[in-house]
């Protein structure tokens, strides 16, 4: 129970993951700090849940992989934390064969080759993510430093031709210089539009955005598992939390905040009534649009929209593929891409922007249980089971307004079909079943994810990426600034921040906004 009487040096609005590595920091330091969480657990979007009856399979079910988090982190807070590596990059079929990255390097050159003729789309590749692991190597420190200045991280870099690519010509023009062949053109450009509904050469930047934070995490642009699934990660926060003083609270709703500049005062209702808490600091772990609401402010001027189908499975084996030169566990042991040639996106892209759900949905598939088989059950891992899980691209939430289940329905249909056109045999026939008898599969749409976990518009990224630097117009030092601002988790009110997804440097598993939150805190307590 919250103490009414005590006075609180932060409170926390929201759970999550970010939330909680606020939390954790804040009472390290010695802060009197509390968390509201509105759900009956802590963890938001990056919990395991076992979402089958009878089925005893631990899913990451939102959230899947960890890139972004940095090891800083982990290190600061003692987490009892740790990402296994992926044996194979990807995999991408291509009627009867297909692209295998990763592992073996000449097995990775020859792939190529076999798949293209020669020699050269291997060496661009080469190229090209030497580029971005040089910019990875460089960036990705600062995401936990002071918001530097866009001159300042352009300086950082030290690499113009890199900075142009990334930060000032649309993605699109540096993937179609650096590649010629569609379907490695397609697999590059994929990581511009996970949770992002644009075009490759949209001239605002937006999938540059989404590419740049892709490619730079861990200061490698590796996308490993979570041992144990995504709970894991938020359990050991919470215990990192609980265990430095901070007191957590689910099932607390928080209602309205109230702020003169220098106390809030957040009010929140649970099963058995209502109150308020008061604080120096209100760190609010939510969308843009959801603080908006909740301090009574307008709400942003773009409305966030989301644009993916996000589709859990549990089988019973893994499918056959048509492409017999690879064994299916390897294959799925990294990222299986399908329908995502670089036409194919280009297509589907313009399908959904003109109102109509895509005829050929591009997706990718992950098999966490290859990597971690410690999120199978006993009784599942002697049955043999294995997990999927499908991140689908181009499905902007307005697609789903009028009609969501039967929308969500049939671009599952169309999905599924696209990945049967690269299997030997269709995946329903592989699908396990749960203590029912129903096949162990679940979708979720961007009107989904927003009637559960409150992301507007289902957008998981709360709002449109930004770059990773201060809006300085590239003259000034935004490093100059102080407390919020000089993290990028500013609002218009100086002792409330945004501590989600939604901050500058927001966005995927990272812990970053939450650490950027405490940090501020922290330094305006000592300034």
């Amino acid at each position: 129970m919250i103490d009414t009487q005590s006075s609180y040096d932060a409170v926390i609005v929201g759970g999550g993951h970010n939330g909680l590595v606020a939390a954790a920091y804040l009472a390290r330091a010695g802060r009197r700090v509390v968390v509201l969480e509105r759900l009956g657990t802590t963890g938001g979007a990056a919990v395991s849940t076992l979402p089958f009856s009878g089925v005893d399979v631990r899913l990451s079910r939102y959230s899947y992989l960890v890139s972004l988090l940095p090891d800083k982190i982990v290190r600061d807070l003692g987490l009892r934390f740790a990402v296994q590596k992926r044996s194979v990059s990807s995999y991408t079929p291509y009627r009867d064969t297909g692209l295998l990255v990763g592992g073996d390097q000449e097995r990775t050159r020859a792939s190529f080759a076999a798949l293209t003729g020669s020699e050269r789309e291997y060496a661009a590749w080469q190229e090209f993510y030497g580029r971005t692991a040089r910019a990875a190597r460089r960036i990705f420190p600062t995401l936990t430093e002071p918001l530097p200045s866009r001159a300042a991280l352009r300086a950082r870099l030290d690499d113009d031709a890199t900075w142009e690519m990334l930060f000032e010509q649309p993605i699109g023009a540096a993937v179609e210089r650096h590649f010629a062949d569609d379907l490695v053109r397609g697999v590059v450009l994929t990581d511009a539009l996970i949770g992002t509904f644009a075009d490759a050469h949209d001239p605002s930047l937006i999938q540059n955005r989404c590419f740049l934070y892709h490619v730079i995490g861990g200061g490698t642009g590796d996308w490993d598992v979570p041992v144990g699934g995504m709970g894991a990660l938020t359990t050991a926060l919470a215990d990192a939390a609980r265990a430095a003083g901070a007191t957590l609270l689910t099932g607390h709703e928080v209602t309205r905040i109230d702020t003169d500049g220098t106390r809030v005062a957040v009010a929140y209702r649970t099963a058995d009534g209502e109150g308020v808490v008061e604080a120096e600091h209100a760190l609010v772990n939510a969308s843009p649009q959801a603080l908006a609401e909740l301090l009574g402010d307008p709400a942003p001027a773009v409305p966030a929209e989301g644009a993916q189908l996000k589709v859990n499975m549990v089988l019973s084996r893994l499918p056959r593929l048509r492409d017999r030169g690879v064994d299916p566990r390897e294959a799925f042991s990294g990222t299986f891409h399908i329908a995502e040639g670089y036409g194919q996106l280009a297509t589907a892209y313009a399908e959904a922007a003109a109102g109509r759900l895509p005829t050929a949905p591009p997706a990718e598939i992950y098999c966490h249980s290859l990597t971690d088989p410690s999120i199978l059950g006993p009784e599942a891992t002697a049955r043999g089971y294995q997990t999927l899980t499908l991140f689908g691209l181009h499905a902007p939430a307005r697609l789903f307004a009028d009609d969501p289940d039967g929308a969500r329905e049939e671009l599952l249909k169309a999905t599924l079909a696209q990945l049967d056109a690269v299997l030997d045999e269709p995946i329903t026939d592989c699908l396990a079943r749960d203590a029912d008898g129903r096949p162990c599969i679940e979708a979720k749409s961007p009107v989904d994810l927003e009637n559960e976990l409150r992301l507007p518009g289902g957008h998981i990224f709360h709002r449109d990426l930004s770059f990773p630097y201060g809006d300085d117009g590239g003259d000034g030092d935004a490093a100059e600034a102080r407390g919020a601002a000089r993290w990028g988790v500013g609002t218009r009110h100086p002792n409330v921040l945004l501590c989600g997804a939604g901050a500058v440097r927001g966005g995927g598993v990272s812990g970053v906004p939450g650490h950027n939150a405490a940090m501020a805190v922290l330094e305006g307590l000592a300034g």
